[in-house]
């Protein structure tokens, strides 16, 4: 074995989800956790952390306090900003009305809903736009667009959209609206004709933030508008500039939900942006969390799992701007009713998706059968799902087989429009565009990890043997290179609350920075049941010396991981897990998540 390879952890080649499990630090990360706690003084574990994300030890007392002074560019870097600004800027003092027009998802309810009171306390009449998942699909449509133009709007604002959507725009432009598009998702070379088109992921940005989302690029924009305002004199007038700082909670909340890299200036983003959420001023996102149960200081991880499936409930099974009215009202007593709705909408969402995912699972077992075992790319799909599930089914496809999935929601014309994630190191947005460009699917993009696409009639199949074709040696080669990354072994003993508020100052963790996994080596399951109605697995673990920490594997009942608990009950095991913290009755304990788990022999 190479110096520089990983090495295997427990000397564990194979799981029981079939992973080998490796070090996440190599001879040299190792090398540089030592100087990591020599030179800086920081615990072992902390140093481990930071080591296997690439901190160099000059670099660790920024990288474990990121300031926004510190890491925010100045938003001119970017490509059409200047444009934007301006155009920005001349709405709120001329006092337009604006359209803004929004994603369903959680980004783009944050972007539109940034903006939206952005503008407002510049003077402009800001009106926001959420389009209909089943009636209008993803973007701008020009239906839509006539109706904001009738309403009297004189400049367009997408956000989070926008970027592909030539004929829409031309037809706001034919209507004489001015448009601003605000976005972040993979561009093609030729752009809409368009006032500013700001993209960091557009070809001609050389600005390094392709990896913002669309509400990062919105508070770059704001940045610069505010300070073209300031310039023209126009916040005098208005009585005095809103604080920005204030908004970066719906920044962090849509870094985190819409899984963009943690580095950089997200990681700002999301450390400054938690901490005004925990002073809850925003009436909203206090009632989601009240409605939401989170109870103690915000984590990351609520913002993904707690609050982001709440907002999202709304765009895919019902009204798709009750997110974006959630987070813009000041009213306590409208945000708690919101709140409430978009919660009921979430527990119903559950349920159709659980329903849908059985049935995916069906389909994909029955597709991988004998000599497709192999088969680089999953499609399901089914004329009964919701279309706006079907990310949420492709997503568990991709978890339980660790492949690509794409789910389909099936049309009454031979058509149908779907969602698919990927794996790490399969660009899959590049491999939709690339199907759009070949005639095999209408329309379609998104990111390297996930995208979406829109068919035509008997265009399934094609589609799925373009993905098939195109993809099978990058699927191919994340499998050879996936495996279980593991940060450090931990003993149940060990595993405490003062060592979890070690751990979050390596933190935020998330996508690009992922949450760190811990070993517990040869500890005793005394215990895995089946809970509640959601499919969850709860453990317990006991390690030689007697001391005992419980955990949950989530949604695991029906699942190789959960099977694989039950099963081991009594025995010596090695179990693989991230630590979060339970509070229950005024007290706090250290809790595992499961992911993973090999027999100790």
């Amino acid at each position: 074995m190479s110096l520089m390879q990983p090495r295997a952890f427990l000397g564990v080649t194979r799981s029981v989800l079939g992973r080998p499990w490796r070090d996440r630090l190599d001879m040299a990360g190792l090398g540089r956790a030592e100087a990591l706690s020599q030179q800086q003084g920081l615990p072992d574990i902390l140093a481990r952390l930071l080591a296997a994300r690439d901190v160099e030890p000059a670099e660790a007392l920024r990288f474990l306090e990121p300031k926004l002074r510190d890491l925010l560019p100045d938003p001119a870097i970017l490509t059409d900003m200047q444009a934007a600004a301006a155009r920005l800027a001349r709405a709120g003092a001329a006092r337009e009305q604006v359209a803004i027009f929004g994603d369903y998802d959680v980004d783009g309810a944050c972007s539109s809903a940034l903006l939206a009171g952005f503008l407002e306390q510049a003077g402009a009449r800001p009106r926001i736009h959420i389009p209909d998942r089943l009636i209008e699909g993803y973007g701008p449509n020009s239906e839509a667009i006539r109706m904001l133009a009738g309403e009297g709007a004189t400049l367009l604002v997408t956000v989070d959209c926008g970027t592909t959507s030539d004929e829409p725009l031309a037809e706001a432009r034919r209507l004489g609206l001015d448009v601003v598009v605000l976005d972040h998702h993979q561009a093609p070379e030729r752009l809409p004709a368009v006032e500013a088109l700001v993209n960091p992921n557009r070809q001609d940005d050389l600005s390094g933030l392709g990896h913002l989302c669309a509400a990062g690029v919105v508070f770059l924009a704001l940045v610069a508008t505010s300070r073209e305002l300031r310039r023209q004199g126009i916040w005098a007038e208005r009585g005095g500039e809103p604080d920005l700082l204030a908004m970066l909670d719906l920044v962090a909340l849509a870094t985190v939900a819409d899984v963009v890299p943690l580095r950089g200036l997200n990681r700002a983003f999301v450390r400054q942006g938690i901490a005004m959420m925990r002073a809850r001023i925003r009436p909203g996102l206090t009632a989601l969390m009240d409605v939401a149960g989170l109870d103690g200081p915000v984590q990351p991880w609520h913002l993904g799992f707690l609050l982001g499936p709440r907002i999202n409930a709304g765009g895919r099974i019902g009204d798709a701007a009750l997110g974006a009215r959630l987070l813009l009202t000041a009213d306590e007593v409208e945000a708690r009713a919101i709140a409430a709705e978009l919660n009921r909408l979430n527990q119903e969402r559950q349920e159709i998706e659980r329903l849908a995912v059985l049935e995916a699972v069906s389909q994909a077992e029955h597709e991988l059968a004998g000599a497709n075992e192999s088969l680089p790319v999953l499609l399901a799909g089914s004329a009964d799902w919701h279309p706006g599930i079907v990310g949420l089914v492709a997503a568990r496809l991709k978890e339980r087989f660790r492949r690509p999935a794409f789910a389909l929601a099936l049309n009454g014309e031979g058509g149908a429009t779907g969602s698919g994630r990927s794996v790490a190191g399969v660009d899959l947005g590049r491999a939709v565009r690339a199907a759009v460009e070949a005639g095999m699917a209408v329309k379609g993009g998104g990111h390297a990890m996930a995208a979406g696409v829109t068919l035509g009639r008997g265009q399934a199949n094609a589609f799925h043997a373009f993905l098939n074709e195109h993809l099978a040696r990058e699927v191919a080669g994340a499998s050879e290179a996936e495996a279980l990354l593991v940060d450090a072994a931990l003993s149940a003993g060990g595993a405490s609350p003062r060592l979890i508020a070690e751990i979050e100052k390596a933190g935020p963790f998330g996508s690009g920075s992922p949450e760190p996994v811990f070993v517990f080596p040869a500890h005793r399951l005394t215990d895995a049941i089946p809970i509640g109605s959601g499919g969850h697995i709860r453990i317990k673990l006991r390690s030689g010396d007697g001391a005992s920490i419980g955990g949950v594997a989530f949604r695991a009942a029906q699942e190789p991981l959960g099977q694989a608990l039950i099963a081991a009950r009594g025995e010596m095991v090695h179990l693989a897990a991230t630590l979060s913290l339970n509070r229950w009755g005024g007290n706090e304990t250290a809790e595992l998540r499961i992911l993973d788990l090999a027999r100790a022999v």
